[in-house]
């Protein structure tokens, strides 16, 4: 029989690849065979994404599976949350597919507050207030360019446009939907009351999908650009939504820290918590897989050490800088990791000297004593989160399980199980391009069940445990 193979393209705010799988002595195998750069460009006074370069360079990625005689028995595509398109009766996007971290949605919540209170929005949706959810986001566009809304008769997540653009066929994804803070945590549906109360369009919402869902085969124009076709199936389009997929072997029973430029820890629930003591701590209800809540809260994360490493001109591998924090770890100073003030600031160095000035601690002049700041300040940010996550709960995890890229961070992964007392299982680094991947392959019979596929991925990746001191 001939290989089956199948194609993650894990788009991230920095960078996207595109991950070949297939199965091999009972053993998920990974093969990366493609990589292209992202970020935000300025457009008309906006931070934008280039959607038009990003679908390219999908396609350039997909052709590389030509050339090596991989075709993909079935792909999907991820990317972060909130952020979206509006298309028009012609399919036509109308405006620029804004980035999370511009400023239009500055003060925006104050107009979103007259149709709704802060509590109400919380109790019907679960999800934890950011300035740059998509409720806010559309509330700038109704604000600032009506016309669009009223044009708008499609509302699509960004990787529902590009499964669009490549199958001609429009779809929901429930995972990423529910970042929009527009989903009833009760129904599982599109809130249509709300949506009412803020005067958006109730058409342009899609009825929503689940993960493994068949979105439909390529057009037969991308089939003629690419060499060839294959189907297309919903992973948890959200990329968190995607790497807690892939936490290893009984990874649903223990906390979890999905490492990125995002840190998000929390657990996996059967139902939301929507207390109005979950939304002071400012956590989260997610929509996952098979409709399990992923109970967590939005910790800054690894953002803060890569804007270091760009203002040091990339001069330090991550690595290094690790090394580097550990020699320096009797450096005192803490900063709260989820102020604000770290969320786009023009220097992140200047910010992290700025907020130890201005909270009484010594400031950090050098490169070591920059990231142990960071590095310290994001594992106390574990712990607490690990306590608050327990007083809320009223259960106690013994274990963190850390996916994605930061899983590789060795001397963060030891602070934070010295810091919280807990047993850290680290890996894999992969996680999203593998839970993409674990979606498909269970909608194709590779697996039976969710379980079954993660003491798969427990097997066939390293995973590192750092026990605390």
């Amino acid at each position: 029989m001939d290989t089956r193979y199948y194609l993650a393209v894990d788009i991230g705010a920095s960078s996207g690849r595109h991950i070949l799988s297939h199965m091999e002595n009972g053993k998920m195998v990974l093969e990366e065979i493609y990589r292209f750069p992202n970020g935000m460009t300025e457009k008309a006074g906006h931070k934008v994404w280039d959607v038009d370069t990003l679908f390219e360079e999908i396609l350039t990625g997909m052709k590389k599976c030509l050339e090596m005689g991989k075709i993909p028995y079935s792909m999907g595509i991820d990317t972060w949350a909130v952020d979206f398109v509006l298309l028009d009766e012609n399919d036509k996007m109308l405006g620029d597919a804004v980035a999370y971290r511009d400023d239009r949605t500055k003060d925006i919540d104050k107009a979103v507050y007259q149709f709704v209170s802060e509590t109400e929005l919380y109790t019907r949706t679960g999800i934890q207030k950011q300035s740059f959810n998509t409720i806010y986001q559309l509330m700038a566009v109704k604000k600032n360019n009506p016309e669009h809304l009223k044009a708008a008769k499609n509302f699509l997540m960004l990787p529902d446009y590009f499964h669009f653009l490549l199958t001609g066929q429009k779809c929901s994804e429930y995972t990423n939907a529910t970042s929009t803070q527009l989903i009833n945590a009760q129904t599982n549906d599109w809130d249509r009351e709300l949506i009412e109360r803020l005067g958006y369009p109730q058409e342009m919402f899609l009825p929503l999908s689940q993960p493994g869902t068949l979105v439909g085969s390529f057009t037969k124009e991308i089939e003629e650009e690419v060499g060839f076709s294959c189907e297309v199936v919903l992973p948890a389009t959200h990329d968190t939504g995607s790497a807690v997929m892939a936490l290893p072997g009984e990874g649903d029973k223990n906390l979890y820290i999905s490492s990125g430029t995002w840190s998000l820890m929390g657990i996996e629930n059967k139902t939301a918590i929507c207390t109005e003591e979950s939304r002071k701590r400012n956590f989260t209800n997610e929509g996952g897989y098979e409709y399990r809540y992923r109970y967590l809260k939005n910790i800054m994360g690894l953002w803060m050490i890569q804007s270091v490493r760009k203002e040091l001109e990339n001069k330090y591998s991550f690595a290094e800088l690790c090394a580097m924090a550990s020699r320096r770890s009797d450096f005192p100073s803490r900063v709260d990791v989820n102020d604000p003030v770290f969320l786009a600031p023009d220097s992140m160095i200047r910010a992290i000297r700025e907020m130890c000035a201005k909270t009484g601690h010594p400031v950090p002049e050098t490169p070591d004593e920059l990231a142990a700041v960071v590095y310290e300040s994001l594992s106390d940010s574990y712990r607490e989160t690990a306590e608050e996550i327990e007083g809320l709960t009223g259960s106690h995890y013994n274990t963190i399980c850390i996916v994605g890229g930061g899983s590789n961070a060795e001397y963060l992964n030891r602070l934070t199980a010295k810091k919280s007392g807990r047993r850290v299982l680290a890996g894999p680094g992969e996680a999203t391009a593998i839970g993409n991947l674990m979606a498909q392959m269970i909608q194709k019979g590779e697996f039976d069940t969710l379980e079954q596929a993660r003491r798969c991925v427990g097997t066939s990746f390293s995973i590192h445990e750092y026990m605390p001191e």
